[in-house]
């Protein structure tokens, strides 16, 4: 097996903040990951899990209150602020909002950070220009923000978090701004980036379309901490923790409370589109009750899931498990009805 070099390790990271009554919130508790290098790495939770919080204590901008940070191996802590501010330019970051200057232009946007480290003007421009070449916004390089689309200016901000050829990007939130089709075509153009210069790429999002899409591992958030953890295919396939099955139903998703037992059947990309719930009701005699079902794609392999409620009966639940199981479907017992 080859080994994995870690590009990011947390360890035991925690993070509390003192309210205005002298109270203390706290919104992160013993996380632990490890994000390797060139790897394309989903951070997922619903609104107040923490990952927000998470990702600005990667590069200190938010100083943990207990455990460790290291970046290609160098402990966070132990630099001072000097060292700390030339650490961060291999730790650049893509925001929901864009922050573009809106009396600069594109080309002009994407200098900023080079300006800052005293890069000689024409050399900035020339790096400026070849940037923009890759996110295919060369022919707006004297165009204004006011000028773009929404996708658009997501690309300049992109442009300009690479001008520092970072180890690392940090993306938070960086398609929620955006229309489901635009959004496909910024994870392309992060995919794109990831594989030509090898950049470690960290995604925060709450939503699990952007993760299925190019995420090839994900930790799961929930209540101030990571409470699963592991290759994407395999989170959705068999999720461990009620929060991590939640983010795989689609927004729109209606599924009934039943009585009885109740299963969540997977299939894989070979055998999303054969008739399994079929067949076995008729092999097994198993009458189910089918209470939702969908197909998703996750790193670009097909992926069905249903939700069905046997009778209450242990002899049809056991030989119509055993009969789904024996086709290769993962089958999971739902026991918490409130995660549907």
């Amino acid at each position: 097996m080859e080994k994995r070099t870690p590009m990011i390790e947390i360890i035991e990271l925690g993070k509390t903040f003192t309210t205005a009554t002298g109270g203390t919130v706290t919104a992160l508790k013993n996380v632990n990951l490890n994000i390797d290098q060139g790897e394309i790495f989903g951070i997922i939770g619903m609104s107040g899990a923490g990952k927000t919080t998470l990702v600005r204590c990667i590069n200190h901008l938010i100083v943990p209150t207990s455990g460790t940070v290291k970046i290609d191996g160098v402990d966070l802590s132990k630099l001072n602020n000097k060292e700390l501010s030339i650490l961060r330019r291999s730790i650049s970051m893509v925001f929901q909002g864009f922050n573009l200057l809106m009396q600069r232009t594109v080309e002009k946007n994407v200098r900023i950070p080079m300006e800052i480290a005293g890069v000689p003007k024409e050399e900035a421009k020339k790096r400026a220009m070849e940037l923009l070449e890759i996110v295919g916004l060369a022919d707006k390089a004297k165009a204004y923000p006011s000028q773009l689309s929404g996708g658009q200016k997501q690309r300049v901000a992109i442009a300009r978090a690479l001008t520092t050829n970072p180890k690392v990007l940090l993306c938070d939130e960086a398609t929620s701004a955006l229309d489901p089709m635009t959004t496909r075509s910024i994870l392309e153009l992060l995919k794109e980036i990831n594989q030509k210069l090898g950049i470690t790429i960290v995604l925060i999002t709450h939503e699990m379309s952007v993760i299925k899409e190019i995420c090839t591992r994900v930790a799961v958030m929930d209540g101030s901490t990571v409470v699963e953890e592991g290759p994407t295919t395999e989170v959705f396939t068999h999720p461990k923790t009620p929060a991590a099955l939640k983010l795989f139903y689609t927004e729109d998703a209606q599924v009934e409370r039943a009585n009885g037992k109740v299963f969540r059947v997977v299939f894989d990309g070979e055998n999303a589109f054969e008739p399994i719930i079929a067949n076995m009701i008729i092999a097994c005699k198993a009458p189910v009750n089918i209470l939702y079902g969908d197909i998703q794609r996750v790193n670009e392999k097909s992926f069905g899931q249903m939700v069905i409620q046997f009778p209450n009966d242990a002899t049809s639940v056991e030989t119509g498990v055993a009969f789904l199981q024996a086709k290769g479907m993962k089958v999971q017992e739902v026991e918490d009805h409130d995660a549907l």
